[in-house]
C-alpha cells in the first residue's frame, strides 16, 4: 500500500509540471498576439538637464484585443521584462538595475500596462487609457497612439502595427535615486516611454 501511494504521489508530481504548462483555450477571433521579436519598448532621459539617455527596456509580451473596425473595441495587455534593460553603457544599466538603482530589477522584474479605455483622437490616432505599473506602483497613464496600420497578410498571419508614447513622472512611480543623488538634478523626473507594436492573428 505505501509503494502504491508513493508511486501516485510520483505520478503526480511528474504530471504537475505538465499541467502547469498546458496551454490556455484558444484565443478568441479578435485576440492579436504581440510579436516580441518585431516590439521594443523604450525611454529617454535628460541628463544633468543637458543632455538625452535613450535605452530600450527589454523583450514585450501580450496580447491586444481589436475587431479591426471600432477603436472603441482596443484593449491591450502588455507586459516588459525590464531585467533587459539596455541603454549602451554596461556600468550604467548595471546601475539602474540594481537594489540602489532606479528599476530594482531583482524585486520588480517587469512593467506592465492594461488598458480601461481607447479614445478616438483624430485620423490615424486614438488615446490609450489605462493602469502602469513600474516598480510595484500602479498609476493611470495615457498613451498616445499612432495606428493601428491597415493589416496586411503574410503566410497564414495578419499583421499589424502602432506606436505609443507617454511621459511619467518617474518619482511618482518611485523610481529614484538615494538622497545624495537626488540632491543635484543629475536626471530630470520627466521620463518619456514609446512602445512600438507589431501583433499577429491567425487570418481568416
Amino acid at each position: 500500500m505505501r509503494r502504491l501511494f508513493l508511486a501516485a504521489a510520483a505520478a503526480v508530481a511528474l504530471a504537475a509540471p505538465v499541467l502547469a504548462q498546458a496551454p490556455a483555450g484558444p484565443a478568441g477571433p479578435n485576440t492579436w498576439n504581440v510579436d516580441t521579436a518585431h516590439t521594443s519598448a523604450g525611454f529617454s532621459v535628460k541628463h544633468i538637464m543637458v543632455s538625452t539617455v535613450r535605452g530600450t527596456l527589454g523583450p514585450v509580451k501580450g496580447t491586444i484585443e481589436y475587431d479591426g473596425k471600432s477603436i472603441d473595441s482596443l484593449k491591450a495587455d502588455i507586459t516588459i521584462d525590464v531585467s533587459g534593460i539596455n541603454t549602451g553603457n554596461a556600468s550604467r544599466d548595471k546601475d539602474l538595475k540594481s537594489g540602489d538603482g532606479l528599476f530594482e530589477v531583482a524585486k520588480y522584474p517587469t512593467v506592465t500596462f492594461k488598458s480601461k479605455r481607447a479614445i478616438a483622437s483624430g485620423p490615424g490616432a486614438f488615446k490609450l487609457v489605462g493602469d502602469l505599473t513600474i516598480h510595484g506602483v500602479t498609476k493611470e497613464v495615457t498613451l498616445e497612439v499612432e495606428g493601428p496600420s491597415a493589416p496586411i497578410k503574410q503566410g497564414p498571419q495578419l499583421r499589424t502595427g502602432a506606436s505609443a508614447t507617454a511621459t511619467i513622472n518617474r518619482r511618482d512611480f518611485g523610481l529614484s535615486y538615494n538622497q545624495m543623488v537626488e540632491a543635484t538634478p543629475m536626471v530630470s523626473d520627466e521620463v518619456k516611454i514609446t512602445i512600438d507594436v507589431e501583433a499577429t492573428k491567425r487570418g481568416s
